[in-house]
Formats: structure tokens, C-alpha cells, sequence
């Protein structure tokens, strides 16, 4: 986060150019993550009755990224803007506590996802048994990570006076091995388990796939040599619907966007906290920013896959057409009127 300046005991002033940049991108983050956001709950909540287990992560999947709008995004807007942190001690230690509630429920609530595909894949009888809800024990453990594991935060950040009457919401390390390890964890926790797990999931529904697909075209083969090797494994394969494989090609989006938005931001958490030499500058500052495009694009993940963008337009172009419609039908009836009226006028005079 820009605004975490840990190593400093000072406090100096901002760059304006680079204020106003860092402005501009969290003002557009925070308008595109809002608005996609809030019309993907509106889509899902309207199917809740119909709701598929995917559909189900990609409901939670949103409101995590409303938290990380909310609360990660907003507040840091709102302190580009003010320059200095203006609130009591206990607002400063809430949002830094609910920025990392945000990160973690969105970073893990894909990991249960992708988890949920690789068991629908691999292991369909385990899913199959599984209930549809708004809630399942997966989606709780992911809430439920990030609420644990974020309690820290509230202890580590504290509203600090930097400077005779100027106050931040700094973070207080053990020197000199203390921002190291906080960053490291940070890290680790939200970022390389996530992806390996992610990574290795990927890999064996992709191979599942593929097995799948070699199985269906070698069936004439396998029927007419029993004695081939491949049956046992064609055996073992699992019968994948257009629509699981379409599930799986959004999960698959869904983890790319997610370590093509998190990784610069990433690299430069570890860059700066194991560097002696702390890069600065307008690129580092925006790359620190760029994490938070991840709940951006989510939405329009699954709105692009599930073909609602275009149903969204239609329903607009409608809405559009019936207010026309309507207006042509007022002014129509109000010209009647008018004539009639004067007609009425006229023949009483």
C-alpha cells in the first residue's frame, strides 16, 4: 500500500503529479469495481433459487471484491486525497483490518472455487454428493481464514504522530527484522500458497481433460483391443460436460487475471522489504495500486462466459425503447388534450 510508509520517521511532501495519477487510477478502480460487482450480485441473486455450486463462489467471489472496494480501495482514495490519515485510532485500526479481510476472502474464495472444479472433474461423485446453498463449508473456511488471519492487522496499525500535529495510520515494527517478516508472511499467505494451489489444480483438470477428450476418440479403439492398457484408465475417466468445461475455462480466466493483476504488486512488496535500497518513483507507487484491477475483472469474467453482458444490453435497449415509447405516447396524449381543450374553449365562447 502507498500509503504504508514503514521505514520513514519523517514525514515530507507528496509529489501532486504523482497524488493526482494515484487519485485517478483508485477513483477508476473503485467505480469499475463497484459497478461490475454490484450487477453480477443483482444477476446471481436474481437466479439464488437456481444457483449452480460455481455460481454459488462467484456470488461470494463478488462480495469479497466489494470489501476489497470498499474498504481497501475507498479509504486509500480517500487518503490521496486528504494527504494525511483524518480519523480516531479505532477507524485506522477497522480499515487496515478489513483491507486484508478483503484480500484474503478474494484470493481464497477463487482457491475454493478452482478446489470445487478440480473435485468436479476428478472426483464427480465427491461434488455430486455435495449440496446447493448460498453457504457451504468451503465458502465458511474461506471467510472464515480471512477473518482469523486478518486480526493481527488491527494490532499491528495505529494512528501515529509523525509530526507535531500531523497523524498516519503506520504501522509499529520490531527493527530491523520486523516489516521483513510482516511482508514475507503477507505474502506467502495471500499470494505463493494461493498459486501453488491453484497452479496444481489447473494442471490436473487439464490433464483430466485432455485424458477425457483422447478417451472419446479412441473409444472405437478401446472396444475393438481389450487388451490395451488404456482401459483401465478409460475406465477411471470421467464423462466432462460442454458445461463443466466451460466452468472450468472461466476458473481458468479467473486464476489468470488473479496472478497477472497480484504478481507486480507482490514483487514489489518483497522488492521493498528485503531491498536496502527501497525503489521509489511514479511506476513503483501505480504498480502498488494495480492489484486491486483483479476486482475489477471478475465480474466480467463471468459475465462474458455465462453470456449475460449481451442479455444486459438487450434488457437496456429495451428499457430504453419502452421509455421512448412512453414519452411519444405522453406527448401524443398531451397534444390531444391542448387541441381538445382549445376546441372546448372556442365553442364555449
Amino acid at each position: 500500500e502507498s500509503k504504508n510508509r514503514t521505514r520513514n520517521t519523517g514525514w515530507s511532501k507528496r509529489d501532486e503529479y504523482l497524488a493526482y495519477a494515484e487519485i485517478s487510477v483508485l477513483g477508476v478502480i473503485f467505480i469499475a469495481a463497484t459497478v461490475g460487482n454490484f450487477i453480477l450480485i443483482l444477476i446471481l441473486w436474481n437466479k439464488r433459487k437456481r444457483l449452480s455450486r460455481m455460481y454459488v463462489f462467484m456470488l461470494h467471489l463478488s462480495l469479497a471484491d466489494l470489501v476489497v472496494a470498499f474498504f481497501q480501495v475507498l479509504p486509500q482514495l480517500i487518503w490521496d486525497i486528504t494527504d494525511v490519515f483524518i480519523g480516531p485510532d479505532l477507524l485506522c485500526r477497522c480499515i487496515k483490518y478489513l483491507q486484508l479481510v478483503g484480500m484474503f476472502a478474494s484470493t481464497y474464495m477463487i482457491v475454493v472455487m478452482t478446489v470445487d472444479r478440480f473435485q468436479a472433474i476428478c472426483y464427480p461423485m465427491v461434488t455430486f454428493k455435495k449440496k446447493r446453498a448460498l453457504w457451504n463449508s468451503a465458502i465458511c473456511t474461506s471467510w472464515s481464514i480471512s477473518l482469523i488471519f486478518s486480526f493481527p492487522q488491527a494490532f499491528i496499525f495505529s494512528r501515529t504522530e509523525i509530526a507535531p500535529g500531523i497523524f498516519e495510520c503506520w504501522a509499529q515494527f520490531i527493527e530491523p527484522w520486523g516489516l521483513v517478516v510482516y511482508v514475507t508472511w503477507i505474502s506467502i499467505a495471500i499470494f505463493f500458497i494461493p498459486v501453488t494451489i491453484l497452479s496444481i489444480c489447473q494442471i490436473k483438470i487439464c490433464w483430466e481433460i485432455k485424458m477425457n477428450v483422447y478417451v472419446k476418440k479412441h473409444k472405437e479403439l478401446l472396444v475393438r483391443d481389450p487388451q490395451t492398457r488404456i482401459i483401465s484408465r478409460a475406465s477411471s475417466v470421467n464423462c466432462i460436460s460442454k458445461a463443466m468445461i466451460k466452468n472450468v475455462r472461466m476458473t481458468v480466466v479467473t486464476v489468470v487475471a488473479y496472478i497477472t493483476c497480484w504478481t507486480p504488486f507482490f514483487i514489489a512488496q518483497m522488492w521493498s522489504a528485503w531491498s536496502a535500497d527501497i525503489p521509489d518513483g511514479p511506476v513503483f507507487t501505480i504498480i502498488m495500486l494495480l492489484g486491486n484491477l483483479n476486482s475489477c475483472v471478475n465480474p466480467w469474467i463471468y459475465m462474458y462466459f455465462c453470456g449475460d453482458i449481451p442479455h444486459c444490453l438487450r434488457q437496456l435497449k429495451c428499457i430504453s425503447k419502452y421509455v421512448s415509447h412512453q414519452q411519444e405516447f405522453h406527448i401524443t396524449e398531451s397534444i390531444k388534450c391542448e387541441k381538445r381543450f382549445c376546441e372546448e374553449q372556442v365553442t364555449y365562447v
